[in-house]
């Protein structure tokens, strides 16, 4: 993907209040969360006729398509018209914005797997990262944990059936709500994460989807 191709991406964005229902919707099932969630329907059609990289976000609080708007390195930024703001690392949830109890940052680890995908991952290898919070601005709370491979499943992405592997990450934290098993579902040729279930903050938990994915580095 070229700059700009980004800068294009981040127009497009900018502008999607009025020009498509479904990031419409994006905006009405998130900006509801106060009075419970709501199901947000997503078609390929729907997904088709936006020209950029999208992601689905479904949380306790509603549901939302997300567009890319921006990659820094290995970051990737996603937005919806409404603004709120969810950081990618390898698949990872490294920050939000605009949620309820924002994560404020992560660390991984030096040698996280993530960065080489998971695809090759041993049952039982140490998965370890560092975490700031928003409430009670809380930093540096450790999460140490360990992965296990769950095996082969189908996942049902829009219209298509995928074969992803699942790999199972437990942690756990000093932290009440922390300690959780994060569940990623991957391309087992690559590592690719196709879909996940992460706890992002004691109050947060995202499960993610992609939709429109962007493979690779730009």
């Amino acid at each position: 993907m070229t700059a700009l191709r980004l800068i294009a991406l981040a127009a497009l964005a900018a502008s999607l209040s009025g020009c498509n229902p479904l990031m419409q919707g994006s905006l009405n099932t998130l900006g509801a969360s106060l009075h419970g969630p709501a199901k947000l329907e997503v078609t390929q059609a729907q997904v088709d006729a936006l020209p950029y990289y999208q992601i689905q976000v479904t949380t306790e609080y509603g549901s939302a398509v997300m567009a890319l708007v921006r990659v820094q390195g290995k970051l990737q930024y996603w937005r919806t018209n409404a603004n709120q703001l969810l950081l990618l690392e390898d698949g990872v949830i490294v920050r939000t914005l605009g949620f309820p109890n924002d994560l404020l940052g992560t660390r991984l680890a030096s040698d996280s797997p993530f960065s080489r995908g998971l695809q090759g991952i041993a049952n039982g290898q140490p998965s370890q990262r560092w975490i700031d919070l928003d409430s009670n601005a809380q930093f540096d709370v450790p999460l140490k944990g360990a992965f296990r491979l769950a095996g082969i499943e189908t996942v049902r992405i829009l219209d298509r059936d995928y074969s992803l592997l699942r790999v199972d990450e437990s942690l756990d934290s000093p932290l009440a709500g922390m300690s959780s098993t994060n569940h990623y579902w991957v391309d087992p040729q690559d590592g690719f994460v196709m879909q996940s279930r992460q706890q992002v903050t004691p109050s947060l938990s995202v499960t993610l989807t992609q939709l429109w994915p962007l493979r690779g580095q730009p």
